[in-house]
């Protein structure tokens, strides 16, 4: 039978009794799609090709000897927590549009994607998310791109080792237009965090099991079908049984020092003192630098980084405010339909620490910032009225200054376009007492370039001839 998408349970990927369709996607599905696979350390390649039958060789031989299934890394996953044995490097493979056609399909063929966004590319959608200007672009994505080329782990050598035997066996026709390093970065409790200092990553769907089955579960669900990240591979051998999932990649620089100047100028305007200015950076991005969620909590602190929660009870933003990027980008009482599962990786070396309370002044404000990546089932809004995921969110949420109430401006770190309105903010956690109205902060995050990718099954790429 067909692996059903809309299924409304956790997929048990482990169980005895899994039937022989569902063992065939996972063993024909590239990691780090139903679940992120570690990379403390992460090249990316962008490449373009010039000759279709090299091409084609190039993607199979990796797909071959580098890319494992979903269910090896799975299965890793499960010895690690047993033995502690360290799993093998990750490697994932995404074609754009123009890669497809270069590799020889025809137009009529790539109109077998459903997604307009995949088949236009990123440079073609500027206007339906703020993006900046193409020439505004860094160079390497202003050209025209055909694939990306992912490799991590937890250690430095492995991924240094296949960057340059990736690069070595690039065939002559080849070009690689652009390279990407990522390392990640942990606060002492060890939680990953950005480059604003705020721990990130923490509320993800959730599609297997025994994920879902270690998290918290009295308030927020975070169990989603496979319905929001896989999509048939139209090129596949067996498209019933052989899936993959379009994917988002964006170069986010980071001005550090603007925005932890904005900080400590909201706190002075809120009028906060000593503990309580940690606030100011809460209502923009929702949540206090350790991840307590500022809807749940007046200050910082308390365990672990709590994901169990709603915005119930705050429905006038009175602890957490509407324009809250968490809260902006995952509003919880509606919109599941449209929550990504994101890969992200921040970039650029810092010498400060990114998690203390330094003057801005000794921030880095530009050279930094964040690899953003995203598996989508759905990049942008469907003919037959569904929303899509990723440009959905950019465009009608983080970049719309009416969402959810009138007034709500723009997401703080995420949202683009001209900041007219004004807004007003709580000066007290949990009291419907308001700042008057204010500028909106400006904007720190930069979007220097990227590109739509479809990440196809191991079928595809291991039978390209």
């Amino acid at each position: 039978m067909p692996v059903n998408l809309s299924n409304l349970r956790p997929l048990a990927w482990d169980s005895a009794s899994l039937d022989a369709d569902t063992k065939a996607m996972l063993d024909n599905l590239q990691p780090n799609i139903l679940r992120a696979h570690v990379r403390e350390h992460l090249a990316i390649l962008i490449l373009r090709f010039n000759d279709a039958a090299e091409g084609k060789r190039y993607l199979r031989e990796i797909a071959l000897t580098h890319v494992k299934s979903a269910r090896k890394h799975l299965e890793e996953v499960r010895e690690f927590g047993r033995t502690g044995r360290i799993g093998t490097p990750y490697v994932g493979i995404g074609i754009s549009r123009a890669g497809y056609r270069d590799l020889g399909h025809s137009v009529a063929d790539i109109r077998r994607f459903g997604d307009a966004a995949f088949k236009d590319g990123m440079k073609r959608r500027i206007a339906e998310v703020g993006d900046p200007p193409v020439e505004q672009w860094e160079a390497a994505y202003q050209r025209e791109i055909h694939a990306i080329i992912l490799i991590g782990d937890a250690d430095p050598e492995p991924v240094e080792r296949l960057r340059l035997e990736f690069v070595r066996d690039l065939p002559e026709s080849a070009r690689v237009l652009g390279e990407e390093s990522g390392t990640g970065m942990r606060n002492p409790a060890g939680d990953g965090i950005e480059h604003f200092g705020y721990v990130d990553g923490r509320s993800q769907p959730l599609f297997l099991a025994d994920e879902v089955e270690r998290e918290p579960r009295k308030n927020w669900d975070p169990f989603f079908p496979l319905g929001n990240v896989l999509v048939a591979d139209p090129f596949a051998p067996d498209p019933s049984r052989h899936f993959g999932s379009y994917f988002v990649f964006r170069k986010l620089e980071q001005n550090v020092r603007a925005f932890r100047q904005i900080e400590e100028d909201l706190a002075d305007d809120l009028g906060l003192q000593g503990r309580e200015r940690a606030r100011a950076g809460a209502l923009l991005v929702g949540r206090f630098r350790d991840g307590t969620p500022i809807t749940s909590k007046e200050k910082a602190g308390g365990g672990p980084v709590a994901n169990d929660f709603t915005y119930d009870g705050d429905d006038n933003g009175d602890r957490c405010p509407f324009s809250g990027h968490v809260r902006k980008t995952n509003p919880r009482s509606f919109g599941r339909e449209v929550i990504m599962a994101r890969r992200g990786q921040t970039y650029g070396e810092r010498t400060d620490v990114p998690w203390d309370d330094a003057e801005p002044h000794t921030r880095p404000s530009a050279g930094v910032g964040l690899l953003f990546m995203a598996f989508n089932s759905r990049v942008a809004d469907t003919a037959d009225g569904r929303f899509g995921q990723f440009e959905f969110t950019q465009r009608s949420w983080a970049n719309e200054p009416n969402f959810q109430v009138e007034g709500t401006g723009h997401d703080p770190v995420i949202g683009q376009g001209d900041r007219e309105i004004k807004v007003v903010l709580p000066k007290a956690w949990n009291r419907p007492d308001r700042t008057p109205a204010m500028r909106q902060v400006p904007q720190t995050v930069t979007m220097m370039g990227g590109e739509y990718f479809f990440m196809p099954s191991l079928a595809y790429l291991r039978g390209l001839v």
